[in-house]
């Protein structure tokens, strides 16, 4: 049986924290959440996570500063940016740091699930081609 894989969604907005994790909990994922960038980051330090969730707007910094600071410690995680605030300067800005793909709010649970599992999956299968060939 596969472990539960972890995810840490990071927002300000408590609703869309719960929300968020009911969806992410019923699927069977164990999530962790956090308020603000630096309550993220003193998380991350102390666990791994498959996922991030990552607001763009947090009160004391920009989601993708978050973002670039997990992608340097963990570059295999996957990295989700979701906004209300889209852009184009925030995708690039976003997908530059190292993110995975961009959602925006409000976020329809399907979807969501629909992106964590494929970016999975595709993060499973690019570990897979990086096996060194028997001789």
């Amino acid at each position: 049986m596969e472990k539960k894989k972890r995810v840490l969604v990071v927002d300000d907005d408590r609703a869309i924290l719960e929300s968020l994790r009911g969806i992410l909990e019923s699927e069977g994922y164990y999530v962790e959440t956090a308020e603000t960038g630096h309550e993220a980051v003193g998380k991350f330090e102390v666990g791994l996570f498959d996922v991030a969730l990552l607001d763009i707007k947090l009160p004391d910094m920009e989601g993708t500063e978050v973002l670039a600071m997990l992608h340097r410690r963990s570059p295999r995680m996957v990295k989700i940016m979701v906004t209300g605030y889209p852009s184009l300067e925030n995708a690039v800005k976003s997908l530059k740091r190292g993110a995975d793909t961009y959602i925006m709010k409000p976020v329809n649970p399907q979807r969501l699930l629909t992106v964590v599992e494929e970016n999975l999956r595709n993060r499973r299968e690019d570990e897979s081609d990086t096996r060194i060939p028997e001789e």
